[in-house]
């Protein structure tokens, strides 16, 4: 494996802590600056934002039983405070979370197995 891709190195934390600021951006703007789009759409970019926490959480090194837990609560908490600043909180939205979050577990646990062979 080449260096900058190892698993626990400095691009992996780099790329975690990434997401993080990204999921702070767009699950706390200010509801006037979050744009139209369809129905539905929302649920996706939920869903796509946990997958990317998940995978780059496992690719720094965060363990599964630390970063799902924690994941998940942040899902929900998300969700509260965007009711507090005047966002959409909704259940689906926190389910949109947490499917994305496993799929993001579920894609390195593949991966992690393709390595090993």
């Amino acid at each position: 494996m080449r260096p900058a891709l190892q698993v626990h190195g400095a691009l992996s934390r780099g790329a975690f802590a990434v997401a993080v600021l990204v999921s702070l951006a767009v699950l706390f703007a200010p509801a006037r600056d979050v744009p139209y789009a369809p129905a539905g759409v929302d649920k996706l970019v939920h869903a796509s934002l946990f997958a990317a926490l998940a995978l780059t959480g496992r690719w720094a090194g965060v363990a599964r039983v630390v970063l799902a837990p924690l994941l998940v609560l942040y899902a929900a908490g998300s969700e509260v405070l965007q009711g507090l600043i005047g966002r959409d909180a909704a259940v689906g939205d926190w389910v949109a979370d947490v499917v994305g979050l496993v799929l993001g577990l579920l894609v390195w646990q593949l991966a992690a197995r393709r390595r090993v062979r």
